[in-house]
């Protein structure tokens, strides 16, 4: 657990140090058993949304999770990198205000929804 608790951490840093806004980490622990926490934050364009998702995926594989990717490569408004155990959703801030991710993990699920 300290291994995923650390490379949050850098993750977090990562995002912070290349301007990326309204980061936000949510833990999934009693929530989902797809992954330990999620992180959404916000890029100013394309070309800066598709940067940080570069530089998480360059974190997680220096970190040791190689089998990690990126989805939505061919989106302008979003993208999903799958570190396994620690998910990284970047949006535009349009697209994340229509979604709402924070609000729907932030209720808590009941154990029946919880497989997936």
């Amino acid at each position: 657990m300290d291994n995923i608790l650390n490379l949050k951490k850098i993750i977090l840093n990562t995002l912070d140090s290349n301007k990326a806004l309204d980061i936000v980490s949510i833990d999934l622990a009693n929530k989902s058993s797809m992954a330990d926490y999620m992180i959404i934050a916000s890029g100013t364009s394309s070309r800066h949304i598709q940067a940080l998702s570069e530089q998480v995926l360059e974190q997680f594989k220096n970190n040791g999770i190689i089998n990690c990717k990126i989805e939505g490569k061919d989106s302008n408004d979003w993208k999903l990198i799958d570190g396994i155990d620690l998910i990284v959703h970047i949006f535009n801030p349009e697209k994340r205000k229509f979604y709402e991710l924070e609000k729907l993990w932030s209720e808590l699920i009941p154990k029946e929804k919880v497989i997936i």
